[in-house]
Parts: structure tokens; sequence; C-alpha cells
């Protein structure tokens, strides 16, 4: 853990908070490419598929699956709707070629006309609709091809049950699970990922100016923060607050938000046995 002047909330306030950071960049990219090597042929699959967004985590996940198979062995899918934003499909293709792994343009936008008239649902649930549309692409893919499915979710997302339940929370593996957002970023600049990748603000991309940390309410670097000092040192939250200098009440926001979304992260429950 490293203490790093870093942006506290998503308006750019700024402050010293208790950040953690990769004390082995290289040992961890080593550890992630054997477990992708491991969970592969483990399966008897003959690789990977993977959705490319252009984000942070879809393109450090895109960057060590080739590493860890050879980039024959992971294929890309691009699934852009009508608002996703043209630098994402450009930075998705940009990553595509660097690491010259087959990958295809597969648009939702038939496929969302096609439901979307059949109920009237919100924008959020026309947005998990795209995700949930997406995961069936890609298990299309990977069963047609013998592939696994890889998510691309970190351990922020996956706290904060930041994920479309049976969309982009359905996966085989998930490199990235044991990471933190600010990790990832540090493991991004060791992969070589272009910069303006990583400086991206997250974003699922599912409507117009939707963002992570606005969604969250909060910026990644406090939440990281919270999420280390509990869940690795072990502090309450009263403790968290004062050693972040964050009122109390943010600090239980982020931990009741866990337990909240702790369904999302298990199987789906069922009575015991007669």
């Amino acid at each position: 853990m490293g203490v790093k002047l870093i942006r506290i909330s998503p308006d750019g306030n700024w402050g010293m908070l208790p950040l953690p950071t990769l004390k082995d960049p290289p040992g961890t990219c080593r550890r992630i490419l054997s477990f992708i090597r491991e969970e592969v042929k483990g399966a008897g699959a003959k690789g990977v598929v993977l959705g490319l967004s252009g984000g942070l985590d879809s393109s450090v996940c895109a960057y060590l699956c080739a590493r860890a198979l050879g980039p024959e062995r992971v294929l890309g899918l691009l699934m852009p709707d009508e608002v996703t934003p043209p630098e994402d499909l450009r930075d998705a293709r940009l990553v595509a070629r660097e690491l010259g792994i087959p990958h295809r343009l597969l648009p939702l936008s038939p496929l969302c006309r096609r439901i979307f008239p059949l109920l009237r649902g919100d924008r959020k649930a026309k947005g998990n609709v795209k995700a949930r549309l997406r995961m069936v692409l890609l298990y299309y893919a990977a069963n047609s091809r013998n592939l696994l499915v890889v998510g691309t979710g970190d351990r922020s997302e996956l706290l904060m049950g930041y994920f479309t339940k049976y969309g982009d929370g359905g996966a085989d593996l998930l490199p990235l699970g044991g990471l933190f957002k600010t990790q990832v970023r540090e493991l991004a600049r060791y992969l070589g990922v272009p910069e303006p990748i990583i400086l991206k603000p997250s974003s699922p991309a599912l409507w117009p100016g939707q963002t992570a940390e606005k969604e969250l309410g909060i910026s990644y670097e406090l939440l990281d923060s919270i999420l280390h000092l509990k869940l690795d040192l072990g502090k309450d939250p009263r403790s968290i607050g004062k050693e972040l200098g964050v009122p109390g009440k943010l600090v239980r926001r982020v931990l009741e938000r866990m337990e909240r979304t702790e369904h999302k992260r298990r199987p789906p429950p069922s009575p015991s046995p007669p």
C-alpha cells in the first residue's frame, strides 16, 4: 500500500490517501498468465473469446490473454450499438491490431430493435438487455469454437455489484477479479496498453453520458482505498473514515452496497434437500 495524491471524489477534489498498489507488476502478470493457461488447459478449450470495448479492463484482459495463449487463440468481439462512442470502437480496433488477434464486428442495434418493442422498459432495463445480448454472442462464439468466455470485471466493480447479472457478469474466468481498478491501471502501464485507454473514464456505455464513477458516486481511488482498508487490513468503518478523512456515512454506504449486491456474486439460492 502506498500513499498517493489522488482524486477523492468524481468532481475532482484531491487528497492524500493510502492506495493499494502493485508491489510486483511482473510477478502479478506472471501469476495471471499462468491462471489463464491453466483454466484453458483444464477445460480442454482451444482458446478464449472476450468482448473488446475499447475500455481499460477489456484491453488489459486482451493483452493478458494474447500473452498467455498467443494471439491466434484469442477471439475478440466488438459489439457496439447506437450509443457507443466512436473513440471506444476506434480503441477496440486499435487493441485488436496491436495484438494481432482475430476479431469480429457484431453490432447490437439490429437485435435491440427486435427486442425493445416487445416489452416496455426504462433506460436501466434496456441497458441490461444490451449487456445480456453481449453475453449471448460471447457464449455463441465460445460454444461454436470450443472457447472459454473471459470476463473483464475487476475486483472493485465485482465487490460493488457494478455489473449486469447474467450479462457482463457471465463468464468462465475473471483474470482481473483479484485486482482493484487502480491496480488494473498499474498493470496496464506495465503491459504497454495505450495511455489514452488507461486514462479513459470507465463506462459500460449503455446510454449516453454514462460513467462508472458518476453512477457509483465515488472515485475509484477512494473506493479502492475503502475496500482495501476494510477487506485486506480488517479495519472498521469508523477507523477507515478517520484515516481517509471522509464522512463515516460514505464508508458505510460503500460497505452496505457490497452487502446488498452479494446476490450477484453467488449462485441462485435454493431450499435444502428434503
